[in-house]
Parts: C-alpha cells; structure tokens; sequence
C-alpha cells in the first residue's frame, strides 16, 4: 500500500518513521484543491493520512486569539484535501478529535458513541474539528479517526506523559486516551481496509491523570512532585482561558470491523517502560509540537 501523509508534525512523522518506505510526507503545503491533485498525480497513492492540522502554542488556548487560522488548519484544509481525494477516487482518512466532547454523554455509561453530536459550545479549537467531522462525515470512501490525548513512548512536546508532568498544577480528572502504538496500527489497518465512517481509536478503558504521573514517578522520575487541583481550578486560576474537554469515549464501530486496541493500562504501563528507556537513551522527538 502506498500511502501520502499531509502534516510533517509530530503524528505524521511517527506514522511515517513506522511504515518505512510504504509513506511518504507531502513536500509541499496544500493550499487549494490544485495543489493536492497535483501532489495526488506525482505520488498516485492508494490512500492519504491528513495528520496536519492546528492545535495551538503552546496549548489550545493560543486558538482563541487565532481564530482564522485555526479554522483555516483544521476545517478548511481537510475539506480541501478531501475535494481533491474524491475527485481522483483516492481513499482519504482524516485524524479528527475527541475533543469535541464536553463532560459525560446522555447514554448510561457516560460514554460517547460516534455517531452521538458534539458539544463544543464556546471553544475554537473544539469548534473547528466538529465543524471539518460534520462535512467529511457526509462523504464515502472518506474515513476520520478521532483520537484523544495522544501517549507515547517518545519524548515529545505534545505527548501527554511530558504535558502533564512538567505543569506544577495538574488537574485531577479521568479521560479515554490514545496510546500512539497502537492508533498507528489502526490508522494503517482502515486505510488498508477504505473504510467510510467515524471512528473513535481510543484504547479500552478510562485513564486518570494520578495513574499516568504514579507511573511516571515509579518508572522514570520518583523524584517529581505537583500539586493537584480540580478541572474548574484551571480557569479560576489563570492556567487556561477556557474550560477543557474531559470524556469518554465507545469504540464501536472499529469493533464491527474487527479491529482491537490494548486495554488502557497495560498499554500505559508498556509505553512507560519504553519512554522511561527513550528518556535514559536522550530520544526526543525533533519535529516540535506541530501535528
């Protein structure tokens, strides 16, 4: 399978460092429909990764004073590489976010499903990625993964495990996450199948802040410390601008197609001991926090 990757970030650069010669990142921005036919013609892929997209610097609340750009990044460009990919038949998968979600949903488990409507009332980062899932969604031969709160064994700035354990106030909650092992897996694994729909690559289980910084603290650091505040703590005082996305979330739909992803804490446990041995070995990830 040869597969084009739009975004030369940090997820697009993982992604390509574990398919090897399969991938290549597009050389060139994509600014109009024009510029990814043209780069659909030069490398006539069997599928296209977006991975690109506008996250924020350093954090999301950087979106809230870049309006335009961040719709521009994350809902005007898939849309745009999405024109492209149907008008040469070529399969598109499009990483989206969980962060759509605010707060628990209206099921009794508490759990989003994918076909549930977001939530995103007054974030812009939020507000962008829900917006590019409403129209790509409409599309076949289209498929979006929506991933939450990336975990990796590599050393990177937009890596939960370094989020979380450099802040001095970490805020006590519990969340699905994406260990990135095994989302890159999966991305590879619909690509190959074309899939359409939504999907949510997020490992069984649910995962607190404490689990991943006691990790970090047995297996990395033991001598960290941080003090422990409430989500509504972050807002009143003055870490963020606006409110955070906490939830969970149901991977049904890759379960009807058979694909599996680790239970959340053998892969964090797993992924520590590999980041513990990237940290003594002085790995890190060169790209930065763009994605």
């Amino acid at each position: 399978m040869k597969i084009l990757i739009i975004g030369n970030g940090y997820v697009g650069n993982r992604c390509k460092d574990a398919w090897g010669d399969e991938a290549v990142i597009a050389e060139c921005h994509v600014n109009n429909k024009e510029d990814m036919l043209a780069l659909l013609d030069k490398h006539n892929p069997d599928a296209v990764l977006n991975s690109a997209g506008v996250t924020g610097k350093p954090n999301v609340d950087w979106c809230e004073d870049h309006q335009m750009e961040t719709i521009v990044g994350n809902t005007k460009l898939p849309i745009t590489i999405a024109e492209g990919c149907q008008e040469r038949g070529v399969y598109l998968l499009h990483m989206g976010s969980g962060c759509i979600f605010y707060g628990d949903s209206p099921h009794e488990d508490k759990k989003w499903r994918e076909d549930d409507m977001g939530n995103p009332t007054e974030v812009t980062y939020s507000r962008t990625k829900w917006a590019a899932d409403l129209v790509l969604s409409t599309l076949e031969n289209v498929g979006i993964a929506r991933i939450r709160m990336p975990i990796d064994w590599m050393p990177a700035p937009r890596n939960l495990i370094d989020k979380i354990t450099t802040y001095p106030k970490v805020i006590d909650v519990e969340n699905s996450v994406t260990i990135l092992d095994d989302m890159i897996d999966v991305f590879h694994q619909l690509m190959e199948k074309k899939v359409s729909g939504i999907f949510h690559v997020t490992n069984p289980g649910n995962l607190k802040h404490r689990e991943t910084i006691a990790l970090y603290e047995e297996l990395v650091d033991p001598s960290h410390t941080n003090e422990w505040i409430s989500n509504d703590d972050l807002v009143k005082q003055g870490l963020a601008t606006k409110t955070r996305s906490n939830n969970f979330l149901a991977s049904e739909n890759l379960e009807k197609i058979g694909i599996h992803m680790r239970d959340v804490h053998v892969a964090i446990r797993d992924t520590m001991e590999k980041y513990a041995k990237a940290k003594k070995e002085g790995k890190s990830d060169p790209v930065g926090p763009t994605c």
